[in-house]
């Protein structure tokens, strides 16, 4: 990895993060970031659990999605999901710390595959979820002088 890919992976959370308003209200972390790479943190909370004190499914799959989001976008392009899915292997329940890391798998010119794993802070697997990207017209930092060294 270059110094200039991981200039640009960091440069897209410091782009995204502040107007991500639903990681932020879930107080979803994205603790490393590099290109096709995102690990994302959350602490399950009472009102992210469902009728039988798990956490709600909805909640797990939006921090995997988040890491997806976050490692599809590393590369200065805008990208989106194209689809995805998650199984679901373990519960969790308040208290637990989640975390997601989404790995790039395969990225053939405007799509894209990416694995994420959710664990929580015992090891165990919650969930495994698989996103398709697609990147989309524009960027997320223009381009200045700056940008092109």
């Amino acid at each position: 990895m270059t110094e200039t890919a991981q200039k640009w992976a960091q440069a897209s959370v410091d782009v995204m993060y502040p107007n991500d308003h639903m990681a932020q209200s879930m107080e979803i972390k994205i603790t490393e970031i590099a290109p096709g790479y995102a690990k994302a943190t959350m602490t399950v909370r009472k009102d992210m659990l469902n009728g039988h004190a798990m956490t709600h499914g909805g909640a797990t799959f939006a921090l995997a999605d988040t890491a997806f989001a976050y490692a599809c976008n590393t590369y200065n392009k805008v990208t989106v999901a194209s689809g995805c899915d998650i199984t679901y292997s373990a519960p969790s329940h308040e208290g637990d710390i989640l975390t997601a890391v989404a790995k790039e798998t395969i990225l053939m010119g405007r799509s894209g595959i990416y694995d994420i794993t959710i664990t929580k802070q015992d090891g165990t697997i919650v969930a495994l979820f698989r996103g398709r990207s697609r990147t989309i017209s524009g960027q997320l930092i223009p381009d200045t002088e700056e940008t092109k060294k």
